[in-house]
């Protein structure tokens, strides 16, 4: 059985674990695995403990096998009825072994959580592979988001 939870500080050094096993197959690293999961967990539990980020966390048998990240972005005042908040989803990843649905339900946890808060828009940058998954979860690609590579 796997469990969805919102993820804590102390979650942080088996989430920066994940973050490795994520994208370090993707391109040479710059750094070993041991300096980029330190770094990377003191990264993860002060944006955890400071709440500027949230996650939520797959556990199956007391092991953390999944992530989803989502960052809360205020708008600037409307004086409308537009709600003033984006949301910026990153980080979803399941281990190769716990797959077939956990994804979804992490994702749909970040969901609720976006309603909750009051988000009036998700952003995402989905690999080929994910695409299908945000789409059967209501994500469309309209052409609106612009995106600008400073590097």
């Amino acid at each position: 059985m796997i469990d969805i939870r919102a993820a804590s500080a102390a979650d942080a050094d088996a989430l920066a674990e994940l973050r490795w096993e994520f994208r370090a197959p993707r391109a040479a690293q710059t750094e070993s695995r041991d300096a980029f999961v330190l770094r990377c967990a003191g990264w993860m539990r002060a944006e955890l403990s400071s709440g500027r980020w949230k996650a939520w966390v797959a556990v199956e048998d007391a092991r953390i096998v999944g992530q989803a990240w989502m960052y809360f972005m205020p708008k600037i005042p409307n004086p409308t009825a537009e709600l003033e908040r984006h949301a910026y989803i990153s980080n979803v990843y399941v281990t190769p072994g716990s797959r077939g649905g956990i994804g979804g339900r992490l994702l749909g946890a970040a969901l609720d959580a976006a309603k909750s808060e009051r988000v009036d828009s998700i952003v995402l940058w989905p690999t080929d592979r994910s695409r299908s998954l945000y789409m059967r979860y209501g994500f469309v690609s309209d052409g609106g988001v612009l995106t600008f590579k400073c590097g």
